[in-house]
């Protein structure tokens, strides 16, 4: 698999760049050793790092391995069975969506390893896959043996290492016993059939469940004489038929013209009805059953091997990261990883990160409308919405402003003002008004619009200066 250096395709930062993946169909495998091993003692791992999915993804992955601390450890020859710590990020095929949390946890008693899965998330995935845009995938391991996933800095699920893991970290401290068997004369049937029952007298089961319904009478004009198929006259033989080694050629059957307009052709037979004195088998009623034991199984002994690790955070030590994916899209794009225990510093870093491109995003964002429209396509309800926000008001508007109808007392005889000449020049003198007004008018929305435009790219500057703010804030308090 090839990897490359780039910008995003889209809402693009100036002269920031990511590492992206290239190939499809291809195994992928780039690492990096870690200035520092982190060891896991007192203090949360926290992992951070952008993804942004710009085909979409088909089926792959775009989760990262820390890689586990050994002597012979080679990033020369790092692909899939390499040991790692900790697997995580998302993960998706066909409709599955994922976001895994994978760690190694080595057993006390036997040395060996084994993955332990954290449950699901509950929300819904899909449209951190889909939707093209970069996104903010954060873990926190705390010494308290709890963690937490983060998607773009909001929670989408957290648990216990000891409660929540799949399968769990701590065995059982009992088993089923391999070589207790259920005894031959156990008994677990709840209900039996009754010993006692006796089939009455009156019971045949030679009797069968339809017979012939002696009320239905044939209908009239049904043509006992004609077929139900005829041959068809409009067939012809083959040119190509050969009677003694294909036979005598036989017209195709068509359904015969005369029953379209009939009740029926052919013989007529009653039609056949449920029999009243159908009773079936003769089977004994079920009674509860005085030897019921309850369902067998084997008794429980201590596990053999059973041991408790009451702090399963402190896992194997980690000295490098590593992508190790399969992916049938290409163009998948990573930045910005990070490890660390200070949750200021990983929140710094999003900032300068992934909170500039999400400014950058959003000052690129279609409309209000368009945006409007793209939310009910999600969630067609919404049109529901939209149509009674717009509709209220233009009812109400209606209601209030509406005239009302006159009548006679409303109406105020007036005297009508006598005419009276208007000359020429009064004439153009209201022309040239008219005129100034038009032209004041349209002044003033120029006018109008200037201001707005001002206001917006006021507002957009304001935007990314308190966003360069917050991260300066963010480390002087983690200076501090």
């Amino acid at each position: 698999g090839r990897w490359e250096v780039e910008e995003l395709k889209e809402n693009t930062v100036p002269g920031d760049r990511g590492l992206v993946l290239k190939s499809v169909a291809k195994h992928h495998a780039i690492s990096a050793m870690l200035t520092k091993a982190f060891v896991f003692d007192n203090k949360p791992l926290i992992v951070q790092y952008e993804v942004n999915f710009q085909e979409g993804i088909d089926c792959g992955g775009a989760y990262i391995k820390l890689l586990s601390s050994s002597d012979d450890l080679n990033l020369e020859y790092f692909f899939d069975k390499t040991p790692y710590t900790i697997m995580f990020g998302p993960d998706k095929c066909g409709e599955d969506y994922k976001l895994h949390f994978i760690f190694r946890h080595k057993n006390p008693k036997t040395g060996e390893y084994e993955e332990k899965h954290a449950k699901r998330p509950d929300i819904d995935l899909k449209k951190f896959y889909l939707d093209k845009k970069i996104h903010l995938y954060t873990l926190v391991l705390k010494p308290d043996d709890t963690f937490e996933m983060l998607i773009d800095q909001s929670v989408v699920s957290k648990g216990s290492l000891l409660e929540d893991m799949v399968p769990p970290v701590n065995p059982s401290r009992e088993i089923e016993d391999p070589s207790d068997k259920k005894p031959d004369d156990w008994d677990e049937r709840p209900k039996i059939p009754d010993p006692n029952a006796v089939k009455p007298d009156d019971w045949d089961e030679d009797e069968p469940s339809k017979i012939e319904d002696p009320d239905a009478v044939k209908p009239e004009g049904w043509l006992d004489d004609e077929p139900q198929y005829v041959p068809d006259p409009n067939a012809k033989k083959p040119k190509d038929w050969d009677e003694e080694m294909d036979g005598e050629w036989e017209a195709p059957q068509i359904p015969n013209p005369k029953c379209d307009t009939a009740p029926g052709c052919g013989h007529w037979v009653r039609p056949m009805k449920n029999n009243p004195n159908y009773k079936g088998k003769w089977k004994a009623p079920m009674i509860d059953n005085p030897n019921y034991q309850g369902i067998w199984s084997p008794r429980k002994i201590p596990n053999p091997d059973y041991f408790e690790d009451l702090h399963p955070f402190k896992m194997t030590t980690v000295s490098a990261i590593g992508l190790e994916l399969w992916s049938m899209t290409s163009d998948i794009y990573f930045d910005n990883f990070i490890i660390c225990s200070e949750k200021e510093v990983a929140d710094r870093w999003a900032a300068d990160g992934w909170g500039l491109k999400k400014l950058v995003a959003s000052a690129n964002e279609p409309g209000m409308f368009s945006q409007l429209v793209t939310a009910a396509e999600d969630h067609p309800w919404l049109w529901v919405l939209y149509i009674l926000t717009l509709a209220l008001p233009v009812g109400l508007g209606a209601l209030f402003c509406w005239p009302a109808k006159k009548t006679d007392e409303d109406i105020d005889f007036k005297k009508p003002d006598l005419s009276k000449p208007i000359t020429k020049g009064e004439i153009n003198q209201d022309r040239e008004e008219l005129e100034d007004d038009e032209m004041d008018l349209e002044k003033e929305n120029e006018d109008t619009a200037e201001d707005e435009r001002r206001e917006m790219e006021e507002t957009k500057r304001e935007l990314i200066k308190d966003t360069k703010k917050m991260g300066s804030e963010a480390a002087s308090s983690g200076t501090e």
